[in-house]
Parts: structure tokens; C-alpha cells; sequence
């Protein structure tokens, strides 16, 4: 089977390179021609145009994109509906919106084009280990497709969601489960961090320990273990994290369905908060409890030291902590 790769990023040029592992003719595709250059080295076919890519296709064509969500793929889409004939498919692998595939799909059934949306997880691993595909669409054209979701994913590691839309919404919500369970974790090694006991913790160690039968073990686990072997207190990495989009879907679509999601809408909060420092909320906060408190306040300087009870301290001792 041929397959049109279109986006050679992280899980892109994986995928391509898993693709031809498991014997598929890739033609390849990305607007940076060095990265084309790099896959046609292990196997693939070169395209260095949309157009290039769609005729060295034969009908009925598979083109597969991997790009950042939004305008995006709106764009790939919009030049590739005019290059492409009925019976031809495009499958969405990115982390698009689900609400966009359903505005794809009609788009496209109107020329006779499928559209399929995969949600993909699995990250820089996948290469190895294999992707854990959420698919959406047509029934028939999931089961004509199959075989090239065995070859991507581990055993069992594929499921038809349902029709256009559910597999990106499955993902969705996917990632916003893991942005809640990446801030407990992170909350967690902090608290022990913090404690009197945290100068002696290996906190790669305690990972590993988690994941041999306690019921916090995960794969998350194994990634925090690898990092912490790296970078035993992460000095080297900063705080900042940004966000993908997900999380803000998911928490939209718990507010839209009246679903409670404090966790994960919690978790999404966090990251906005770790892009900022010295938050002006906080100096809000700060000011009103010195206005109906008389609570002493930290001059805006160099950073404020701690007591081990996390209380900040003055040169007169710990604040009072009244409220």
C-alpha cells in the first residue's frame, strides 16, 4: 500500500519510518525539504510539492497528515481537495479539534473525498514501541485501512471510536486525564522535595519504586525516572509549560456538557500559572490581606526565603499567618 506522508516532525518522521519498517511505499512530504531529504535516505520517496506528492500517488490516493492543529491543516486541505479525485482519502493524524473534522468532513464528502481523524499518542517512543491510534470516520473506510493501523500501532493498541470526530475527541480527552496526572505527579515530588526528608530522596529511585505493582505505576512514572536520572533536582530545566490545546477542549467540553472536571480543569490552570512569575495576581492577593488584615508584605526585590514550614520569612522572623 501507498501512503502520502504530509509533515515530518517529531511524530511524523517516526511514523514514516515505522510505515516503512512494515514494508509500505511512503512518499514523503514537509515544507522544510531537509527533512525529506533525511526519510528519502532510509527509503521513501521525496515530494517537494503538494502536487509532487499527489501524483506520484495512485488511485485511490492515501495522504496522511501530521501538522499542528488549526489553519494548519485547513490550508494543507484546502490545496490538497483540489489536487485530489472521489474515492481518494486524507487522514488527519495531528491533534486537530473535533469540530473541525466534522467541518472537514462535509467539506470533503461534498467531492466524494473520505476523511479520517486519528487521534495519535505515543510520542518519540512510538517509533519503538508503537502508536496508540483513536480513530474516527467511516466504518468501511476504517476496515479498508486497518492493516496500516496494525502496522503503526502495538498489539491491541487501535480502536474504531466512532463516526467523524470521535477519535480526536477520544484524544481530547486523552490528554486532558494526562495534564492531571502530570500535575499530581509534579505536586507530589514537590511536597517531598520540600520536606525534611527530600535531601536524601532519589527521586528516581522513588519513580522506579512506583512502578513496581503500586497502583500510581505508569509509563509517566518511567518518563519522570529517566529525567530525574539526568537532572536528579531538573536545576537545569525551567518551570515553564506551555499547553497544546487539548486541555482547553477538554475543560470547554466539560463546561459545555455541565460535567465537573476540577482536576484537569485545575492542571490547565497550573500551566498558565508556570508561564508567570511574580503574578500580579498574587500582588492583588497580597495587598488585600495587608488592607483587612494588616498582614505584613515582601518588597519587591530579591527572592524571599523560606521557613521549613513554607511561611515566608522577614528579618524580624516568620509572618503571622492569621487568614
Amino acid at each position: 500500500m501507498q501512503i502520502g506522508m504530509i509533515g515530518l516532525g517529531r511524530m511524523g518522521m517516526n511514523m514514516a519510518r515505522r510505515l516503512l519498517k512494515g514494508g509500505y511505499k511512503v512518499i514523503a512530504y514537509n515544507r522544510t525539504p531537509d527533512r525529506i531529504k533525511e526519510i528519502v535516505k532510509e527509503g521513501a520517496d521525496g515530494a517537494f510539492s503538494l502536487e509532487e506528492l499527489v501524483k506520484k500517488l495512485k488511485p485511490p490516493r492515501l495522504t496522511w497528515l501530521m501538522l499542528p492543529a488549526g489553519r494548519p491543516v485547513d490550508d494543507h486541505i484546502k490545496v490538497l481537495k483540489n489536487m485530489l479525485a472521489k474515492g481518494d482519502i486524507i487522514v488527519d493524524g495531528g491533534n486537530s479539534y473535533y469540530k473541525d473534522d466534522i467541518r472537514h468532513e462535509q467539506e470533503l464528502k461534498a467531492l466524494g473525498i473520505h476523511y479520517m481523524d486519528v487521534g495519535v499518542s505515543g510520542g518519540i517512543w512510538g517509533l519503538k514501541i508503537g502508536y496508540c491510534l483513536m480513530v474516527g470516520g467511516d466504518q468501511e473506510i476504517y476496515e479498508r485501512l486497518e492493516p496500516l493501523f496494525q502496522t503503526l500501532a502495538p498489539k491491541n493498541g487501535y480502536l474504531y471510536c466512532g463516526e467523524t470526530g470521535a477519535g480526536h475527541f477520544v484524544k481530547m480527552v486523552h490528554n486532558g486525564i494526562e495534564y492531571g496526572m502530570m500535575a499530581a505527579y509534579g505536586e507530589g515530588f514537590e511536597i517531598m522535595k520540600a520536606s525534611s526528608y527530600g535531601k536524601d530522596l532519589d527521586f528516581s529511585k522513588v519513580a522506579h519504586l512506583w512502578n513496581q505493582g503500586s497502583v500510581v505505576r505508569s509509563w509517566l512514572l518511567e518518563l519522570a525516572e529517566a529525567a530525574f536520572k539526568k537532572d536528579k533536582n531538573l536545576s537545569s530545566i525551567s518551570g515553564y509549560v506551555e499547553d497544546s490545546g487539548e486541555g482547553r477542549w477538554t475543560v470547554q467540553q466539560a463546561i459545555d456538557t455541565a460535567v465537573p472536571a476540577p482536576v484537569i480543569a485545575s492542571s490547565l490552570f497550573q500551566r498558565f500559572r508556570s508561564r508567570k512569575k511574580d503574578a500580579f495576581s498574587d500582588k492583588v492577593l497580597a495587598a488585600l490581606r495587608q488592607e483587612f488584615g494588616g498582614h505584613a508584605v515582601l518588597k519587591a526585590g530579591p527572592q524571599r526565603s523560606h521557613s521549613s514550614s513554607g511561611v515566608p520569612k522577614t528579618k524580624t522572623g516568620v509572618l503571622k499567618n492569621r487568614f
